[in-house]
């Protein structure tokens, strides 16, 4: 089968398509034929190994977090699942792979393809709203009645956060650019802000939460709107203390990561505040309450225009570096 890999980490975004064997699947897992994966930010720090103190993964490496696809055998331990179904997932972070023509996947991170949604737009949808529901859920332990900033939040992130906020009974407040503003709005954010002509740390009362998706630069404002005693996650500008005991890694990373999120930590404790690093998971079983959310509410990712095949995974990581889609990049695989 045909899969797209690097042999190892580096800067420059360049891939090998190689022929390397259809993985054979265990008891537990299910042997899925790719239709469609997404191509994310994730898979650039894959790629320079910004993140392999999470996890360093052995070369050839080959990449990809997220797809959907069609069952094609199922081990003898699975019951849930039946060949010929088609099924979504973010892949288990220690076993990535969905540039491929095929991955074996455990049967535990994947869930049936929501009925409203094709195997494109499904495949944009995994990642992100799994994300979403670990930083409502886990990460914030949200409760209706509270509100929540996403600066930045008119992408990808925001149209999955913005309704699973919504179905937890949360105010939702968002800034992003004059373009997202009614799309943004019409998936049920209950404030907009134009980041262009609104400075939202001058006009916001106090927030509950803060999801930052823009990282460092825009932190010391994202605080500024927390009330005493709220938290931020964040998903982008680095892991702390906390997180590594979370994951449950061992002291040597706890220390290192405490170190590495210390003035994060820091910044936060000034102002009363909880610091939180997101690194999405996978999980069938929240998976499939988001496939139930995205049902209820018709729920349909927005995905770029542009054909992809995994001969072009080149062109279109480079579009996720440093173009401007208008949706999920996408490759198509079947």
């Amino acid at each position: 089968m045909k899969a797209v890999q690097i042999e190892k980490y580096t800067k420059d975004l360049q891939t090998m398509v190689k022929e390397i064997p259809v993985p054979t699947i265990t008891d537990d897992q299910v042997l899925v034929k790719v239709k469609v994966a997404a191509v994310n930010p994730l898979e650039l720090l894959n790629i320079t190994g910004a993140v392999k103190l999470m996890q360093d993964y052995p070369m050839p490496l080959t990449l990809g977090n997220e797809l959907t696809g069609v069952v094609e055998k199922v081990g003898d331990k699975v019951k849930d699942y039946q060949i010929g179904e088609k099924i979504y997932s973010r892949l288990p972070i220690e076993s990535i792979g969905a540039f491929a023509e095929y991955v074996a996947i455990d049967a535990k991170a994947i869930a049936h393809l929501p009925e409203n949604l094709d195997f494109s737009t499904g495949a944009a949808a995994a990642l992100t709203g799994l994300t979403a529901y670990q930083a409502l859920h886990e990460e914030l332990q949200a409760k209706a009645g509270q509100t929540v900033f996403i600066p930045g939040g008119s992408g990808s992130f925001g149209q999955m956060a913005i309704p699973l906020a919504k179905n937890l009974g949360l105010t939702v407040i968002v800034s992003g650019s004059a373009e997202a503003k009614e799309r943004t709005l019409a998936a049920g954010a209950d404030k907009y802000l134009d980041y262009k002509t609104e400075n939202y740390w001058e006009l916001l009362e106090p927030v509950d939460f803060v999801i930052d998706t823009l990282g460092e630069k825009e932190f010391d404002r994202e605080l500024s709107i927390i009330k005493p005693g709220g938290k931020l996650v964040s998903l982008i500008a680095g892991p702390n203390k906390q997180f590594a005991i979370d994951k449950g890694m061992p002291k040597a990373k706890q220390l290192l990561f405490g170190l590495a999120g210390k003035k994060f930590d820091k910044k936060a404790r000034e102002k009363n505040v909880e610091y939180r690093f997101i690194f999405v998971r996978s999980d069938g079983e929240q998976l499939k309450e988001i496939s139930r959310i995205i049902e209820k509410n018709n729920i349909v990712p927005a995905i770029d225009p542009t054909v992809f095949r995994l001969e072009d995974a080149d062109q279109a990581l480079q579009l996720v570096a440093k173009g401007h889609p208008k949706g999920k990049v996408l490759l198509r695989v079947d």
